[in-house]
């Protein structure tokens, strides 16, 4: 029977939710991995042990180089294809960072953890797909729900560590990368379902606004300052956590056991941010989210227990949900869908310089000043969130006044 040309076409929205949230759990499951495993398998293979957290950083740093190709890529090729391509490119460096743990060999190392990055920087916009079909008041559910895939990350991506750490014992940590790969196989199959329409060619050549006249817009600053800022300090404690709790004499399931609440801690309010941010505003639960980070500076600060680390690493994680989540709902408000592209890579951009940035300094911090000032070093971005917040409500209600 011929289906009728005129009847509405099936949302695929909750659908196409539903795989990307699977998608990021896998995603997130491999990043919790390398959160738990990177910093000390180059410690053990670099001669210069200030530079062990070079591979990480190297990641972020692939990651902020590579999110405006790939945003430009998936505006002309579409998202399947692009984050197909993007779980390829991550193959092809575990393969590599794997083989380089074998021979020792640390500047291969980093070139592999250097495309697991450009890897990231396709899944970060699965956040973002999720939102390219869903209406103005699904859109922060959308994004939230898709971002709760990293509960299931939370509890598989450390314990997929502590299994494959020592799979091809004696050299220790190069099983976390063939579990990797496993991972990756499963994103790429899941993903070929997702259905999102490409750009026509209208669509494409109409690009909107400049983008300098939408980053001028304050909601654009704030909303990259959220995102940026949240992520980044994240970024620099979480990427000196394992190093730091290694020289309190904790153990590595110690060590795996706070990286994976801090996972829980990001991402498992999810399923209510989204419905948080719809009641109360996004501007609200950003600064709900900078008042948890400081409970993370204070609890750092208090000792070294492996409770300590626990509780800062878990606030850390509840304030980054909700600057970021609330970042990236109040970013989708300053563009229309022919800005959409752009708009977005120039967010990922920043907020992966930032990570970029905190990820090379967190090893050096670590390794010159220690765990208390790689704490401290969160306060004042921390107090430029609170500004911006509150210039923002300024120019709101000048705005509401002379309208």
């Amino acid at each position: 029977m011929m289906q009728d040309a005129t009847a509405p076409r099936r949302d695929p929205t909750r659908k196409n939710v539903t795989l990307l949230a699977v998608c990021q759990a896998l995603a997130m499951s491999g990043s919790s991995m390398l959160a738990t495993v990177a910093a000390l398998a180059g410690y053990m293979i670099a001669e210069d042990k200030s530079l062990a957290t070079l591979p990480v950083a190297s990641q972020f740093l692939a990651t902020m180089l590579t999110t405006i190709p790939a945003s430009l890529f998936m505006r002309r090729y579409g998202r399947r294809a692009g984050f197909t391509v993007g779980q390829l490119i991550g193959l092809g460096g575990a393969v590599l960072a794997g083989f380089s743990i074998y021979q020792f060999n640390f500047p291969m190392f980093v070139v592999g953890s250097f495309m697991i990055g450009m890897h990231n920087a396709f899944w970060q916009y699965f956040r973002f797909a999720a939102a390219d079909t869903a209406s103005e008041a699904f859109r922060p559910r959308a994004i939230s729900y898709v971002l709760a895939g990293g509960v299931l990350a939370a509890v598989i991506g450390p314990e997929l560590a502590k299994l494959s750490v020592d799979f091809f014992e004696p050299v220790k940590f190069a099983g976390w990368y063939t579990a990797f790969v496993i991972v990756v196989l499963i994103s790429i199959s899941v993903l070929q379902f997702i259905e999102i329409p490409r750009a026509g060619d209208q669509d494409r050549r109409d690009t909107g606004r400049p983008v300098i006249e939408i980053a001028r817009q304050p909601k654009f600053i704030v909303a990259v300052m959220s995102s940026m800022i949240g992520y980044g300090v994240m970024a620099l404690v979480m990427t000196a956590t394992p190093l730091a709790m290694v020289a309190c004499g904790h153990k590595f399931n110690d060590t795996a056991f706070v990286i994976q609440w801090h996972m829980l801690g990001m991402f498992a309010p999810s399923f209510f941010t989204g419905n948080l941010i719809g009641r109360f505003g996004a501007t609200k639960i950003i600064m709900a989210g900078v008042v948890l980070m400081v409970a993370s500076i204070s609890t750092a600060l208090s000792g070294i227990s492996v409770v300590q680390f626990w509780g800062a690493l878990v606030c850390l994680g509840l304030g980054w949900n909700f600057m970021f989540i609330g970042g990236t709902t109040l970013l989708t408000e300053t563009y229309v869908p022919a800005e959409r592209a752009k708009t977005q890579a120039l967010h990922n951009f920043l907020v992966f310089s930032t990570v970029a940035a905190s990820a090379f300094s967190s090893g050096a911090i670590q390794h010159t000043l220690g765990w208390e000032w790689g704490n401290i070093a969160m306060i004042p971005p921390m107090f430029l969130v609170v500004i911006g917040l509150i210039w923002l409500r300024f120019v709101t209600r000048q705005q509401i006044a002379t309208s």
